[in-house]
């Protein structure tokens, strides 16, 4: 949603942050460069672009041939500082982003927090002994210079048709593209024909040295408890209470009414503490329902609901990944960048 009441902040936004981008381009401000391999994704608007199921695709294609680590700022924490994430560590301690990769990947690779990317990715690379460290969202942060940035956009909302804050959603200004050697344009419909692809193509106006590709969201056959999985041809027998604390649920109601038309939604902010009050009130709305259903989330809020004792039985998650266009030749362009660095 465009707020064009507030467009004159956005001139003294765009004035702000194109100083602050300027004076990392010509060198008065520091950006500091590491010999390890460093893939930064990213995005120029705030809120949900396909961040995270992108970092846990590279994570996984990069963990089978190189010793890996992922570093994120530990978003929603209560702690502060450099910490790897462990079979002690909890959502509080880490933000529920770095907890959601581990628990799905255990000891694949190494995932870190520090909100200080230019000391977290020291530590990490040098007490882990990485062979390449991703960075999750660190797009904007320019005291560290990776070799490989990946631009993620949403198929629908592009950042060509969005605007500064605070009158629309960037954190920079278009222009920052140009940073990218690939524009991931995401959460693309199945059905996106080479037109429309074209057209996305034309108005990325890409450099001739980047490259486009497009992806889209699958969702797994299966939605998964702590203990057991239902087939998702299933959940029409259920009436299900959906819980989301995340940037944009509309995919995943879209989705979910694929399968079943009585859902009862119950939406939250993203990254959202859930509170004593908010799990008394989940439960109030499950109970009014009928004696087949269940609680369903994300794979990300499963990691802070699970903890509570009251939902831990009934409460389901829905993984999802990323599936990529051309998916042979984006592999080999990273670990092609991986192997010559």
């Amino acid at each position: 949603m465009k707020r064009w009441y507030l467009y004159p902040f956005s001139i003294l936004y765009n004035i702000g942050t194109t100083t602050r981008n300027v004076l990392y381009n010509i060198g008065l401000k520091k950006s500091v460069r590491f010999q390890t391999p460093l893939i930064c994704v990213g995005n120029l608007s705030v809120g949900g672009s396909g961040k995270s199921p992108m970092v846990m695709y590279l994570a996984d294609l990069i963990s089978k041939y190189y010793r890996t680590g992922v570093l994120s700022r530990g978003y929603g924490r209560v702690t502060k500082g450099y910490m790897i994430t462990n079979y002690e560590s909890n959502y509080k301690m880490v933000g529920d982003e770095a907890m959601q990769l581990f628990e799905r990947f255990k000891n694949r690779f190494v995932v870190g927090v520090c909100e200080d990317r230019v000391s977290g990715a020291k530590k990490m690379i040098s007490e882990m002994d990485l062979s390449v460290l991703l960075l999750d969202d660190a797009y904007q942060h320019r005291a560290i210079k990776p070799g490989f940035n990946i631009l993620m956009t949403d198929y629908n909302d592009p950042y060509f048709k969005d605007y500064l804050l605070p009158a629309g959603d960037l954190r920079e200004s278009r222009s920052g593209a140009s940073r990218a050697q690939v524009i991931m344009v995401s959460k693309c419909p199945d059905d996106l024909t080479e037109e429309k692809k074209q057209f996305y193509k034309t108005r990325i106006k890409a450099k001739p040295e980047q490259k486009i590709f497009f992806s889209s969201i699958n969702y797994d056959e299966n939605i998964y408890s702590k203990d057991k999985s239902i087939p998702d041809n299933n959940l029409n027998y259920y009436d299900i209470l959906l819980i989301t604390g995340i940037a944009n649920p509309n995919p995943l109601v879209k989705h979910l009414h694929k399968f079943s038309q009585r859902v009862k939604h119950l939406k939250f902010r993203d990254h959202h503490s859930f509170t004593e009050s908010d799990i008394k009130n989940i439960l109030t709305e499950y109970r009014k329902m009928g004696d087949y259903k269940l609680i369903l989330t994300t794979e990300k809020d499963f990691v802070r609901l699970k903890t509570y004792d009251q939902l831990r039985d009934i409460i389901f998650y829905w993984p999802i990944n990323v599936s990529i266009d051309k998916k042979e030749e984006f592999d080999q362009l990273i670990l092609d960048y991986v192997r010559k660095n």
